[in-house]
């Protein structure tokens, strides 16, 4: 018997209500279920199969949402190795899998095992120890709009770059097509070991994008005194910085798992950057 997790935005109506539709679909079809707690609040006829997704032991997460919704979840089942299949109702998508005018025809695919599970490289990240993983990126900032930090990055204990700028992304692939894109960083197919550096809006014509190796390992000081930063993993999760402390990235033990239908990362990219999910509700 599969078992299968439901998580959903539960905030965006038609999300909580597509999930109640998988789950009555998945049931019917003899699939042992896990339910989010907190959609499970709009939808009493699943409480009994209702999770905490830290304590879900399934073999696969639906997800109905955006990339925020898979970011979440794969903050909090980092270590786990559950592949997720992420059902598209954000802004783009570019994580997701499914349309949801294809969900059911995509899972009575998955439930015949007609899929494969991709790897996703995860970030390491040190400050004072060791902080959750980021799947996409670190976005390292002031606390205060309009300023500038001031920066040292080092790969492999070689000096880089020192720089002022409005901040820096460390990115893995997976971020190549989010925020480090729109900062003026290249798109990275998910199959090349490498991670980004990318500075944002950077007061030095020299300061561009660098690809690294993933093998290597990447530290970032914040040199000006009296100023502070806050690096802001996923989206996620907030750490403070303070002067002369040091940020250290490399790449994770761990790998994040999707389930794929078909391999279309091209093609994906070009349809979500022409759409640019204008029409489409929120992440």
């Amino acid at each position: 018997m599969m078992r299968i997790g439901i998580i959903a935005r539960f905030d965006v109506p038609e999300a909580v209500e597509l999930a109640g539709k998988v789950a009555s679909f998945l049931l019917n079809r003899g699939v042992e279920l896990s339910v989010d707690l907190k959609i499970t609040e709009d939808l009493p006829a699943l409480r009994e199969y209702g999770k905490d997704i830290r304590d879900m032991e399934v073999d696969m997460i639906l997800t109905i949402g955006g990339d925020g919704t898979i970011l979440r979840t794969q903050s909090l089942i980092e270590g786990k190795e559950i592949p997720i299949l992420g059902i598209n109702m954000g802004t783009v998508g570019f994580l997701t899998e499914v349309d949801p005018e294809n969900v059911f025809s995509a899972l009575e695919d998955v439930l015949t095992g007609n899929y494969a599970v991709e790897r996703r490289t995860l970030l390491s990240v040190y400050h004072n120890g060791e902080l959750p993983s980021a799947l996409n990126e670190v976005v390292m900032m002031t606390r205060k709009p309009a300023k500038m930090l001031h920066i040292e990055i080092s790969v492999d204990d070689e000096v880089v770059e020192e720089l002022r700028a409005d901040g820096i992304i460390i990115a893995t692939p997976s971020g190549s097509t989010a925020y480090s894109m729109s900062a003026g960083g290249p798109i990275v197919d998910p199959r090349v070991e490498a991670f980004l550096i990318v500075p944002i809006c950077p007061f030095k014509l020299s300061a561009r994008p660098l690809v690294v190796s993933n093998k290597s390992v990447i530290r970032v000081n914040l040199l000006r005194k009296g100023k502070k930063a806050i690096a802001v993993i996923d989206g996620q999760y907030e750490e403070e910085i303070n002067h002369m402390e040091e940020v250290v990235f490399k790449k994770s033990d761990h790998c994040a798992h999707f389930v794929r239908l078909s391999k279309d990362f091209y093609r994906k990219v070009r349809e979500k950057l022409i759409e640019g999910g204008i029409d489409s509700m929120n992440d």
